[in-house]
């Protein structure tokens, strides 16, 4: 049984306090060359990365030399790599890329589900609009892969089948990165309609660790690394959105690193100059949990200092309903 890394903790007006919920699960830091540096669990248990593999999933956009035939910016490859929250800043960026290469909205297999930012689904639902693909979070993600496609003269309609060219690429840069044999483990299909694949958790955090410090790997992947890297790390809104852990992490690390989430309680994270990749799965899918582990680990690591946008994700505080605090989601491990 994996540990329990985060408690849910509930008190009374005299300040008492009771743990109310627990979220088990596992966590490991590895460097580049697959040494596990700490683990808490079972690293071993293979689990679906989800979005935490967007950025290994988009280095062919590069490596095949699409992002360059298309002149894509920096803010358009960090929305490549995004779990973007369907905000407006996101939905017409992405909606601007497409005009500019001659796609539109009606290219995107993805599928569509309402802005994750409750402002943003509130002023769809005001203006008596529906969700549309440009606002599911892989909008980016699949603005890449039809780049690619088009770039690659392998066709767009179907490009999310895994036998198609791009998603080929896409699973075999995944695998590469993280040392996976992509034969042993279950192939699946994402929430967005792509494939992803199943790995041990200790090879996700290996992915992220040479995405982080890629010095090692050949040229062209190399150059694919550094530019996805500096565009998240410039970028860390567009990848994300507002409030989120993603953005609040990644403008903690100032420059150090970047974190990324995955559904289902995923959250991985690389430090670069430390040669660090981390990644965490909680075992219930628990998104509160995970970024508390993740924040957890890199100020474990002293990748993150005390500040209070960091103390909030550390120990994040629940309210009643009429306003005063109830108890808060706290760290159990990583001392």
């Amino acid at each position: 049984m994996n540990p329990v890394l985060v408690e849910v903790t509930r008190g009374d007006a005299l300040g008492n306090e009771q743990v109310e919920s627990i979220h088990r699960g596992a966590a490991c830091v590895v460097d580049i060359d697959g040494k596990v540096v700490h683990a808490w669990g079972d690293v071993e248990a293979i689990t679906c990365p989800r979005s935490a593999v967007k950025p290994m999933q988009n280095l062919p956009l590069i490596e095949a030399g699409a992002a360059d035939a298309f002149h894509l910016s920096e803010e358009e490859l960090a929305l490549a790599c995004a779990s973007h929250s369907g905000e407006p800043t996101h939905t017409e960026r992405v909606a601007a890329w497409q005009k500019r290469v001659g796609l539109s909205v009606d290219d995107l297999e993805c599928g569509a589900h309402p802005p994750t930012h409750i402002p943003s689904y509130e002023t769809l639902i005001r203006e008596g609009q529906r969700p549309c693909p440009l606002h599911n979070n892989c909008s980016g993600k699949h603005s890449g892969f039809l780049c690619l496609a088009m770039h690659m003269g392998a066709g767009t309609k179907g490009y999310v089948s895994p036998t198609h060219a791009v998603q080929r690429a896409a699973l075999m840069a995944v695998s590469d990165m993280a040392n996976v044999d992509l034969n042993a483990m279950p192939l699946v299909r994402d929430g967005c309609n792509a494939p992803n694949v199943f790995m041990p958790l200790r090879n996700l955090a290996l992915a992220w660790a040479r995405f982080g410090a890629p010095d090692k790997l050949a040229t062209v992947r190399k150059t694919a690394n550094k530019k996805l890297l500096h565009a998240m790390k410039a970028q860390p809104y567009l990848f994300s959105g507002t409030d989120r852990p993603c953005k609040i992490i990644t403008e903690n690390l100032h420059g150090a690193g970047v974190a990324k989430v995955g559904a289902e309680g995923v959250f991985a994270a690389c430090i670069p100059e430390q040669g660090l990749g981390i990644a965490v799965k909680i075992d219930d899918g628990a998104a509160r949990a995970a970024s508390v582990a993740i924040t957890s680990i890199l100020k474990k690591l002293g990748a993150l200092k005390d500040t209070k946008a960091v103390s909030n994700l550390l120990t994040v505080p629940h309210k009643a309903w009429a306003g005063p605090e109830t108890g808060v989601v706290r760290a159990a491990a990583f001392t």
